[in-house]
Formats: C-alpha cells, structure tokens, sequence
C-alpha cells in the first residue's frame, strides 16, 4: 500500500532531508586522494548524529556501516574500510537518515581529483537523468512516465540502466512502495501507479558503461558490474505536492 503522506509528515521528512544533504556536502569536501572510505564513514556519522539525526543504514539487514562508499565499478552497497581513494577514481556515497521517525535518502557520485573525460561524462549523465526523472513526477503522472524518463535519456546517451536494484517509496520506513524502476519493463506497465499528491519516492538512477549485468562481492553486499566498467548512482528523496514534486534533500 502506498501511503501519502500528510503535511506534518512531510515537515519531519524534509528535516531528515536537510541531514543528508549536509552529510553528503560534508563528504564531497572531504573526498580527496588517500581518505580512507571509513573515514568518511566516521565523520558522516558524527555529522547525521550532531544534528539529531540517526543514520538508518547502520545495522539495517546487518549492514555494518552508516553510508554506502562504492567506487568505480561497484554500483551500490559498498562497505567503507581502509581502502584509500585514488586519483581518478569515482565515489558514489549513498546515505539515508531518520528525524523523529521519518526518513530520508540521498546519493551523489563524487569525482575524486582529476578524472578521465569519459568518467566525468558517466556522472553527468547519470546526474541529469535523475534530473529528468524529477522533471516527470507530479500530480497524476504515471510511475512508468519517471521510470521512462530515466531509461531514454540514458540510453540516448549511449550508456545502460541498472536492472537489477531500483529506487523506492519512503517515509515511515527507508523502503516502502512502490519500487521504483529505472527502466520501463511488460509488469511495470501492467501494474502502473498514479501519482497522487503526498507520495513520497526516492528516485534513484543507477547506470554504467558496459552491460547492465551485475554480480554480488563475497562480503554479500557490494555489487558490481559484471564486466568490471565503470558505474555511476544519483539519488534524491522526493514528494509530490500540489503542482509538481519537492525534492527533500536539495539542502
């Protein structure tokens, strides 16, 4: 069931918001060669935790940390650890946190230094295509409008959505219905949600260079591109309202 959220919901959400978006803007300025991912971890949590926030990552399904840190071809869910970031890599960082029981959930990925024109190029795709996505939500749109938006753009473009991981309803709980795909597939059509004012998503590209395939690491979380290229994830919590969307985590 997909619940709309009402007025004072939507406050303590975008309370939950502004966290991430200060955590993830705390975390693009630390980002440089030679920090460790746990570092980051480490001061992300300070920050979500300084500002009364929880960070709803941390022990969710045992995950042990409180961010997602995934580097280069690893698309999502990637441990922070001891592993130094290099120049040309590229970090996407992934963070939800819960205010007063309402929760919020963000994604950006970071260039660390100088990088190669085809990596910068990956992230500004993916950046926009989340941007296209929000573009499409508003009162009475369809789910597979949002879904769409992503998929065209992305594949204009000449790179691959992610199948196999999707974006999400939230609210009360990090996710909630409906999923939210990046691509338009036979069952989303067949089972297509109305946007309704006070439905909440996070939308959630995730896209990559090669093939969509991906693989699971033997830490059972970290997932990859099947054939090793390069992956990029964006990601913004927002909420329809009467005219449009708002989005949550804009800062």
């Amino acid at each position: 069931m997909i619940e709309c959220k009402s007025p004072r919901q939507i406050i303590r959400m975008r309370e939950a918001g502004r966290i991430v978006a200060g955590a993830l803007s705390l975390i693009e300025g630390l980002a440089k060669s030679g920090v460790t991912t746990d570092f980051l971890n480490d001061e992300a949590d300070r920050y979500v935790r300084a500002h009364r926030g929880t960070p709803v990552f941390k022990g969710y399904r045992r995950y042990p940390k409180s961010i997602c840190t995934s580097i280069n071809e690893e698309v999502v869910h990637g441990i922070p650890g001891p592993r130094k970031l290099c120049e040309g890599d590229i970090l996407s960082v992934d963070i939800g946190v819960e205010y007063r029981k309402y929760v919020a959930d963000a994604a950006v990925t970071i260039p660390i230094g100088e990088v190669l024109p085809e990596a910068q190029r990956l992230i500004e795709v993916c950046r926009r295509a989340l941007y296209q996505a929000i573009e499409a939500v508003r009162p009475g749109a369809r789910l597979s409008e949002v879904s769409g938006a992503i998929q065209q753009f992305v594949e204009a473009n000449g790179y691959a959505v992610i199948r196999d991981y999707t974006g999400h309803g939230i609210g009360r709980r990090m996710h909630e219905d409906p999923q939210v795909p990046n691509y338009v597939s036979e069952a989303l059509l067949a089972n297509d949600v109305i946007l309704l004012e006070g439905t909440a998503l996070a939308i959630e590209p995730m896209i990559c260079q090669g093939g969509p395939e991906t693989e699971v690491l033997d830490n059972q979380w970290t997932v990859v591109t099947k054939d090793r290229k390069l992956s990029a994830h964006f990601e913004h919590t927002v909420v329809v309202t009467e005219s449009g969307c708002e989005i949550l985590t804009l800062g």
